[in-house]
């Protein structure tokens, strides 16, 4: 008897997420299932593609994303699936859409203007009305949500540069537990950023107690990713281990020319730490980070660039030192009149972020910035950028690898069951490349662009991309963890 799929894939060449080696192979799909793998050539579908030999592999899951409001305003999605990612983890680096119980401040508290620099998005009273929006307009891709620990401060207290006192910490265990019971995956911190940097280790330890009880996990932008950073990475440890989750550290660097080949002592750390406690990594792979500006920041960078200014927009996408010529005033002034603004910081080294990379235990994430008027390439291009310029073309690792890194890799650490893999009863998400000319696009110069490469992007059995443009269909869903 001849089976009929809903959507039939011949001759692809399948890379299965897992890290194992290629094979040829057929993959019909059901419904949001993948139903069968193999040879299939007695089979039909109301919809088929032939590959022709070219990459077939699990939908890439961004490990580290600020698309919170994106979803909602853009639901499209088109800085991601174009470039195969179908799904996100955003909430990150304690920056959260949600839970907002009161009036957001005017303006809006750095870094939380990164998702909105007006406050109108930040309405969602709980994390439960944040996740039934999404929920009830579904965007492009999946989203597995993080709740932000500056989030949670902006939301219980007036003063963010002192200690959370017993009153605080509990109002904001109980935000953490009401957003864990309606879906979330976590809690994120971002120690580094001056609305947090007040919290000491004690506060963010009391804070993310209730995680345990719901298996979250704990997501961190360090304290210091510059010359404190082995202290920093003792802080998360520790961390993790007393509260009694596993911990994943956002977007792993060394950051100042002093540390540059400092990744050799924080690997060496990271791997003998993991034999003693669940830790995860993630990284984007470019030598320039982006965030809001400042001159702390700046003066620590080889080269700034502006990526957006509320009162000066016409700036965008220009190096700071020039918008300073033009000006006739100091860089430091310069920066008083753009804030509030944000910035790229060149800042790493290129050696490093390679050993980062190439270091097995390390997933992939964007740390794109999707409201930025001229954002860091790594929000349209990181995906790309992995599988052509590093895997491709300097030969860090294999094809299967680096797929892994960014599915089924990701898709084990952030708990999201049936999904990462291509195997017979997975969700359907799939991206579909051609491995020799898939490659970035999006440059520093001209930051939004579509990559080379993606032939068709599928999300929960529906195709979203093709023929390099959207189809409309929006099946993303929200995603949870097991409760254990």
């Amino acid at each position: 008897m001849t089976t009929k799929f809903d959507l039939l894939i011949r001759n692809a060449t399948v890379i299965d997420g897992t890290g194992a080696d290629r094979y040829t192979a057929d993959i019909g799909i059901n419904a949001d299932r993948i139903a069968k793998v193999g040879d299939l050539s007695g089979c039909t579908a109301k919809k088929e593609i032939d590959l022709k030999g070219h990459v077939a592999a699990p939908g890439f899951i961004d490990a580290h994303t600020h698309d919170d409001r994106l979803m909602l305003s853009n639901p499209e999605m088109t800085p991601k699936v174009s470039q195969g990612v179908t799904t996100i983890i955003g909430g990150n680096c304690g920056v959260s859409l949600a839970p907002m119980p009161r009036p957001i401040p005017d303006p809006v508290t750095p870094p939380l203007n990164l998702l909105d620099d007006e406050g109108k998005w930040f309405r969602f009273r709980s994390f439960k009305e944040y996740l039934d929006a999404l929920r009830a307009e579904p965007a492009t891709t999946n989203r597995a949500m993080l709740v932000g620990h500056t989030t949670l401060r902006v939301a219980t207290m007036d003063d963010l540069e002192q200690p959370a006192n017993a009153k605080q910490i509990h109002a904001m265990q109980e935000l953490v537990v009401e957003a864990m019971q309606a879906g979330a995956i976590g809690v994120s911190t971002g120690l580094f950023y001056e609305p947090a940097v007040a919290a000491p280790t004690e506060e963010v330890i009391e804070i993310c107690k209730p995680l345990k009880k719901y298996n979250g996990l704990y997501c961190t932008h360090m304290r210091d990713e510059a010359d404190g950073v082995m202290e920093s990475l003792e802080e998360t440890f520790r961390i993790g281990r007393e509260v009694g989750v596993p911990v994943v550290i956002s977007h792993h660097k060394v950051i100042g020319q002093k540390n540059y080949g400092r990744s050799d002592e924080t690997l060496e750390f990271i791997r003998k730490s993991m034999a003693m406690q669940p830790i995860c990594l993630d990284c984007y792979p470019y030598t320039a980070g982006s965030t809001v500006l400042s001159a702390s920041r700046a003066i620590t960078s080889a080269r700034v660039i502006v990526t957006w200014s509320k009162p000066l927009p016409q700036y965008a996408g220009q190096d700071l030192d020039k918008i300073a010529a033009q000006m006739g005033v100091s860089q430091d002034e310069a920066i008083e009149r753009l804030l509030p603004a944000g910035a790229i910081y060149f800042r790493m080294d290129e050696g490093d972020v390679q050993k980062i990379l190439q270091f097995a235990p390390t997933m992939i994430g964007s740390d794109g910035l999707p409201h930025d008027s001229s954002p860091h390439p790594r929000l349209w291009s990181t995906f790309p950028r992995v599988l052509g310029h590093y895997r491709r073309s300097l030969g860090l690792f294999s094809l299967e690898t680096a797929v892994h890194k960014m599915t089924g890799l990701t898709a084990v650490n952030f708990g999201l069951a049936d999904r990462g893999v291509i195997k017979e009863g997975a969700f359907a998400d799939l991206t579909l490349f051609d491995e020799e000319t898939v490659d970035e696009v999006a440059t520093y110069e001209n930051p939004i662009a579509l990559a080379k490469g993606i032939h068709t992007v599928i999300v929960n059995g529906d195709i979203v991309w093709n023929d390099g443009k959207a189809t409309g269909a929006r099946p993303g869903r929200v995603l949870s963890r097991p409760l254990s």
